[in-house]
């Protein structure tokens, strides 16, 4: 029976809500075990199921009768859901502005991360065109930017210098011109950069599919903050390093493996001496004219005006103009973008045996992509109020990336950038990549060969001041340190295993450490005495809480984490430390010389209090009876209490097979009254 304090007699009206502080209750029952309590709250015990197949085959069986065509084509194509109650008076200004803006801002980038990924710069044109058409078809973000993505292209770059058996080089004109590599290679064939990309992205689809049939679409949860912050810092480097031979104009052998950024390092400072001075000035140019406008006029004017300044398209088109007037290629040996053709790629699928080769390379890729997904996806999500799937996304990625690879198109992800300004230009829907895929088709169209005296200098300039964002995560080291020394660990060791020997090693050395890590947290216990605060019957840390008192002649022991055969043992050690009660049935109660007595004498029961362990298998049982038993010897009575119904059920079958015999409480007040031997409140 509950009853509330009278009303206050201060004048106040019922209508008035009290403050928690002025609120109190009284509780009045009778002393309950857990066996007691059961029976008032009609508690069941979980029916073990008969086998795995017969488990696995009545859940498939349910699954094929509760499916609905209707409603499983619609979750399919989320496009179905949407489109009908797409209202063109409220979001299709909105959409259409948004998918402008972005479409400006795929533009360079496009073509920028197509260069580095280790393909001619219109492929990153194709990205922007196919992968946003499948995606709003298939995926349930509204605002993410499918496309090209920094990190994605850069372990694309790995992939294709691995297996790809011709090499551009840069001719006297300054434009790629294709050449057998002189090296032969194990496949036995000449495979070219974009069929070695597009069997990455077709196996990356591929691996996606796999992923959605197998319901995994929360693995990217796997990736922590740490190991995503210190991968992605270290990727930057890489995109850094790779870049610096176009900003200074020089040529350096690529490499393959462990130590590639050091010896890059290595050749692009002894080859410093002879860089082009015109791509230095012009480099120069463009980083300094895209950090003013990032730093200072950008945010200047997002105070006046909604819509964000394309300075990395002007960038472009002031570098396109300038080196088509003065001939910063045929006059001044700086390198070009080169031919960009007209018009959309033909269909062509990957090469089979590239299709094997790949597969161990892409996995990193397919994961990487995911988690960049996800994140951002969730991240809008969360703001607007609504749904991503991830498995529905991973069936997105999945087409995309198929799609794509028919089509020219590298393995994708959503860019950081774009769908930010997406976002905040005030896009609603998927019609904003439409939009924008609609305006990049012009372009390819019509408008790319106009970029093809383009510098890759000032394309180099651009993607290394849109670094700084990844670059700058090198100051999450303090927040790490502060969070905790395994969070600081797993940070230092995936960007030093990322810079130092490979992207796909790093990441892999990553996500084992940050395994390892979930598991040491995991493993570590907390334990503690616990104590009432006067006058409460709330029990708390006597460590951390002042006024909390032991109650006489009680122990109450609280363990925090699994009890199982690892770590039997480790419990019963803190138990026995804790309550100063010694496993040894022989020590002697008798009376020091001085009048003191142990702590033995003193002590007459124990209380585990089991509220914050999760599991307990049957080794940590035939424990429990164990301590049960010496402690029986010592005169001692053992209680445990407020377990969780998992818990419970594990103690119940221990009885059943000669183990246990635990008196268990719903409450430790209830297990405190029990040992007290009354029914009075402490």
């Amino acid at each position: 029976m509950i009853n509330q304090k009278a009303p206050l007699e201060d004048g106040r009206t019922s209508k008035e809500k009290p403050q928690y502080s002025e609120l109190s209750y009284l509780v009045t029952r009778q002393c309950l075990q857990r066996e007691d309590f059961n029976q008032l709250s009609q508690y069941e015990r979980l029916k073990p199921t008969a086998s795995f197949y017969s488990t696995a085959l009545d859940s498939i069986g349910a699954s094929v009768r509760n499916v609905k065509c209707l409603a499983s084509v619609k979750g399919f194509f989320p496009i179905l859901q949407w489109l009908p109650k797409y209202s063109i008076k409220n979001d299709l200004l909105s959409d259409m502005t948004a998918g402008l803006t972005v479409a400006v801002l795929q533009i360079p980038q496009g073509m920028a991360y197509g260069i580095l990924a280790g393909v001619a710069a219109n492929v990153g044109l194709y990205m922007a065109f196919f992968h946003s058409l499948v995606y709003a078809v298939f995926g349930t973000s509204r605002h993410i930017s499918m496309g090209t993505f920094a990190v994605t292209s850069l372990m694309t770059a790995k992939i294709v210098a691995t297996y790809s058996t011709v090499i551009p080089t840069l001719a006297s004109n300054g434009t790629d011109v294709p050449v057998p590599d002189l090296i032969p290679t194990e496949l036995g064939a000449v495979y070219t950069p974009i069929q070695v990309a597009t069997a990455t992205s077709f196996v990356a689809g591929i691996f996606y599919f796999i992923m959605s049939a197998a319901r995994l679409g929360m693995l990217s949860s796997l990736l922590s903050e740490p190991l995503v912050s210190g991968f992605t810092t270290a990727a930057a480097v890489h995109v850094m390093v790779s870049q610096l031979k176009d900003l200074l104009g020089v040529s350096i052998p690529r490499y393959k493996g462990t130590f590639k950024v050091i010896l890059s390092v290595r050749d692009i400072i002894d080859q410093t001496p002879n860089a082009n001075l015109t791509a230095v000035y012009t480099s120069l140019v463009v980083i300094l004219f895209m950090i003013f406008m990032n730093e200072y006029f950008k945010p200047w004017l997002s105070t006046k005006c909604r819509f964000p300044v394309p300075a990395e398209l002007m960038a472009v088109v002031g570098g396109t103009v300038a080196s088509y007037f003065i001939g910063l290629g045929p006059n001044f040996d700086v390198g070009l973008v080169g031919s960009i053709p007209t018009g959309l790629p033909a269909p062509e699928f990957p090469p089979l045996a590239l299709i094997k080769a790949v597969a161990v390379d892409s996995i990193a890729v397919t994961i990487v992509g995911y988690s960049i997904v996800m994140s951002m996806g969730m991240i809008f999500a969360q703001k607007d109020n609504y749904e991503v799937r991830p498995n529905q996304e991973l069936v997105a990625l999945g087409f995309t990336n198929i799609v794509g690879s028919i089509f020219s198109c590298i393995p994708t992800a959503c860019s950081l950038s774009r769908s930010l300004i997406q976002h905040q230009t005030g896009g609603k829907t998927q019609i904003a990549a439409v939009f924008s895929s609609m305006i990049i088709l012009v372009v390819l169209l019509w408008v790319g060969p106009y970029f093809e005296s383009l510098p890759r200098c000032v394309l180099a300039g651009i993607i290394v001041v849109a670094l700084k964002g990844m670059l700058i995560q090198v100051y999450h080291i303090k927040k790490f340190h502060r969070e905790g020394s395994l969070e600081l660990f797993v940070w230092c060791v995936t960007f030093l295993s990322v810079v130092i020997i490979d992207i796909d090693i790093g990441l892999l050395i990553g996500v084992v450490i940050s395994l390892i890590s979930l598991y040491v947290k995991g493993w570590k216990t907390y334990y503690s005495l616990l104590g009432t605060v006067p006058d409460t019957a709330i029990y708390v840390d006597i460590g951390s809480h002042q006024k909390a008192e032991e109650l006489p002649h009680i122990k109450i022991f609280k363990y925090t984490g699994s009890i199982n055969f690892a770590n039997k043992t480790n419990f019963k050690k803190a138990l026995y430390k804790e309550t100063k009660v010694h496993q040894r049935a022989n020590v002697s109660l008798v009376p020091r010389y001085n009048g003191e007595t142990t702590g033995l004498q003193s002590t007459k029961t124990v209380i585990i209090d089991l509220s914050s362990v999760p599991h307990v298998d049957t080794a940590a049982c035939k424990m429990l009876t164990e301590v049960k038993t010496n402690l029986e010897n010592l005169s001692i009575m053992l209680l445990l209490a407020t377990p969780a119904d998992c818990v419970y059920d594990a103690l119940l079958h221990a009885e059943s097979i000669g183990e246990g015999g635990f008196n268990i409480f719903p409450t430790i007040h209830d297990a405190v009254i029990f040992a007290r031997g009354d029914d009075s409140s402490v």
